[in-house]
């Protein structure tokens, strides 16, 4: 069985796994029902940049706030452990992921072809996170990569029929 390491990203990965697909998930989510719902790309970019913001903090506040609580329930140090860090790799690790969809809106692009490239742009991301993990787990890279990019990609389409489902009913 392997240790938790004391230090370094290993340390953080849970927290940076949980941050990375979160944000990649939740970012495409808007993208994606955004592009089901016939909205605008204006919007996209508005609800994008809001949900790396405020879900960020919420993601980061959520995990120090649990991790805390877990250590204060169990008699650990919280002061050893310093759950703020965590609550931060988190929220870094959400943005940064997060912000992958988006980055089809910094080229000119039709809208099916922009959630074509934040699809592939997300699908990439989340195979690298995953692929990342396998450093830290008895697995291998496929394994790890796979599991990301299923858990993603199902995550992507539920937004878009959603959004497209949620527009037909709508208008």
């Amino acid at each position: 069985m392997l240790e938790k390491p004391d230090s370094g990203p290993g340390h953080y990965l849970r927290d940076l796994v949980y941050g990375g697909l979160d944000g990649v998930i939740t970012t495409l989510a808007v993208v994606a029902g955004v592009s089901g719902a016939s909205l605008s790309t204006d919007v996209a970019l508005i609800l994008g940049v809001a949900n790396l913001a405020a879900d960020g903090i919420s993601m980061g506040a959520s995990n120090y706030l649990g991790l805390k609580s877990e250590l204060e329930q169990t008699g650990q140090s919280v002061k050893e452990e310093q759950p703020i860090r965590h609550g931060f790799a988190t929220f870094l690790a959400f943005v940064v992921a997060g912000s992958v969809p988006l980055a089809s809106y910094m080229v000119p692009l039709g809208t099916n072809g922009r959630l074509v490239t934040a699809a592939v742009l997300s699908a990439v991301t989340l195979w690298i996170i995953g692929a990342a993990r396998a450093r830290f787990l008895p697995g291998g890279v496929f394994r790890y990569g796979m599991e990301m990019l299923i858990i993603g990609g199902v995550a992507a389409a539920v937004a878009y029929l959603f959004g497209a489902g949620v527009e037909a009913l709508v208008t």
